[in-house]
């Protein structure tokens, strides 16, 4: 039996598994699995502790399909918590080492307890290369992309460690987005995908 936890913030939810504690390295196939909602634990993707030259800890990401994400604040909030709850974080400041860069959580605790956790996530930027998205080098910021099934969208694009797609829209329909977030998502303007 692996131990681990499921962790809940702002509406994401992730697994937390030790890398020590596993048998074999973890195979994309595993962790589409585990991350199924309707025959795994079910999360939004697997935080996975690791050992780190850089910093205090080390953190690997990864979505449900099994690809590796560069950051996840949300992820991010998550894995301070459980590395304070299990007695791995011994102040209340320290860095994690993730493939999007070295970060700083800072834990509110009192009486022993975790109250919430405030991530340095870095700088945003909105320009191409460094999102990254294919490209002239210019910010991405209402910039027209045409989706697969000829929509055309205004989207302004950010990164923080990790790509963002972002569309304005007057109001929100479920709908849309479940029919265009993965063309966005998807679309070979982003090769790390958004």
């Amino acid at each position: 039996m692996i131990p681990f936890v499921k962790g809940h913030g702002l509406g994401n939810d992730y697994i937390v598994l030790d890398e020590s504690d596993l048998p074999r390295p973890l195979a994309t196939e595993a962790i589409a699995r585990i991350c199924d909602r309707n025959w795994g634990v079910g999360s939004d993707g697997i935080l996975l502790l690791v050992p780190s030259r850089r910093a205090d800890f080390g953190l690997r990401i990864f979505n449900p399909d099994g690809s590796e994400a560069e950051k996840s604040g949300n992820g991010l909030r998550i894995f301070a918590k459980y590395l304070w709850d299990h007695g791995r974080a011994k102040k209340t400041t320290f860095t994690v080492d993730t493939k999007g860069g070295v970060v700083e959580c800072q834990c509110r605790v009192e009486g022993g307890r975790m109250g919430f956790v405030t991530v340095e996530m870095g700088h945003a930027t909105f320009r191409a290369p460094e999102i990254p998205m294919n490209g002239p080098d210019r910010d991405v910021v209402g910039v027209p992309l045409q989706l697969g099934d000829g929509t055309t969208l205004a989207v302004t694009a950010v990164s923080v460690g990790n790509p963002h797609c972002v569309t304005f829209v007057e109001r929100l329909d479920d709908g849309e987005c479940r029919r265009l977030g993965p063309l966005i998502e998807r679309h070979p303007a982003f090769p790390n995908r958004t």
